[in-house]
This record gives C-alpha cells, structure tokens and sequence, in this order.
C-alpha cells in the first residue's frame, strides 16, 4: 500500500455534487473574507471524506457475517423485525451500528444472500442512537434469504441529521458478503436482525468495519461475547 493510500480514499459517486456545491460555497466565503474561505475548505475536505468509499477486505469463510457499517456497536437487544418485511410477531436478536458523522456511510451486505423484500418507510429524524429511533425514524429495510434457507433483516435508519437513504438495490437481487447495498447521507445507524439461535461476536462499544469485521458466525454454538472498556 502506498502512503497516499492511508489519506485519499475513492470516493462514492453520490457524493459529487455534495462535494461541488461545498467547494463552489467554499469559493464565495473566500471573496466574502479569507478565513472563512479557510473554514469552507475544511468542511468541503470533510463532505469528501463522509462520501468515502474504501476498498475492503471481505472474509469469506462459510457462515461468517460481517459488519452493514463502520461506527459503534450501540445496542444489543431482543426486538422484532420490521412488520414491513413479514417476518412475523417473534423476537429475534438486533445489533445495532451507530455511525457518527466522521463514519464511512457506505453500507455493505453483511453475509451471502437473496433480497426477498425491500421496504422504505418514511418517519421522524431523532437520535439514531436512541432504541426508539428503530420505530420512529426513516428506514429502508431488506429482508435477506441465506443460502441454507435462514433469513436475516438488515435495516437503515436515518438519523438526527441525515435526511436521505441512497439504496443501491432491489428485490430479487442476490449479494455477496461485503457488497456494497446503500447509503445513508450525514449520520445514522444499521441493524442486523440475526436468524434464531445465532449469537452475536461482538460487544456494546467495540468499533467496526463495514465488510470486514465479524458480526456473527452462523456455523459457531459460541456463547454471546462479553467485552470490558479499560
């Protein structure tokens, strides 16, 4: 890897104009007064970096399921999918990925499958770090078909200030661990609702990485891990 390479990531074609309309605001606060041009420049380098969209390591051991997102694991926790995707009344087991406006927003599939259903629903743009934030809030939820017949839901929700899921596909659609599925524009969270019995390899508070960190292992009978800040 070049050195470059740890500073200027490819970036998402989505974010384009973004970053053209801050550099061209960017270019007015210069004529306006030199230091605010300064400051604009900063912020048109962050609205670069938020669009980033790295390359990635993907595992790809049998079984294995990988982070949707970079950020925090947030909240662990027993709840029902989405009614919108008709998985039924039963609850499973939720990880929760906060991302914070620094975060990669690029989201990626976290274990082989076939999209059975894809279902937007409009709400409210509270704190994606609230629990209630699942119900209330904007959110594009995928009801995914495992290749051994289980099914998991992944859901993006929008957060305090993003305002705008950019979904990248379709039902019917079959995906490939690691692979690219959405976008969500200026903070926000993803959760993975994991199938029956399957216990999650990761704790409240570690930091992930989208498409490469292990979320769960669907072939493993290893008890949920406990983690401890020091």
């Amino acid at each position: 890897m070049k050195m470059t390479d740890t500073f200027i990531k490819p970036m998402h074609p989505e974010g384009r104009k973004f970053v053209a309309i801050f550099a061209a605001i960017t270019a007015v606060l210069f004529l306006i007064w030199e230091p605010l041009g300064w400051i604009g420049v900063g912020l048109t380098v962050w609205c670069y970096y938020f669009f980033r969209d790295p390359i990635r390591s993907v595992p790809q051991q049998s079984g294995l399921m990988v982070s949707p997102a970079d950020g925090v694991i947030s909240l662990i926790e027993e709840a029902v999918p989405p009614a919108e995707l008709d998985m039924g009344p039963e609850p499973r087991l939720r990880v929760s990925v906060f991302m914070s406006v620094f975060n990669c927003h690029v989201n990626r599939t976290p274990i082989t499958g076939t999209i059975k259903k894809v279902a937007y629903r409009p709400g409210k743009f509270l704190n994606a770090s609230l629990d209630k934030a699942s119900e209330d809030n904007e959110r594009n939820s995928l009801r995914i078909e495992l290749e051994d017949g289980r099914e998991i839901a992944v859901v993006q929700i929008a957060g305090l200030v993003a305002r705008r899921i950019v979904p990248f596909v379709k039902g019917g659609e079959q995906l490939k661990t690691g692979e690219r599925f959405g976008l969500i524009r200026f903070g926000s969270r993803v959760d993975v609702y994991l199938p029956h019995g399957v216990a999650p390899k990761v704790a409240l508070g570690q930091t992930m990485i989208a498409g490469e960190t292990v979320l769960a292992d669907l072939n493993s009978d290893e008890p949920r891990r406990m983690a401890e800040s020091i």
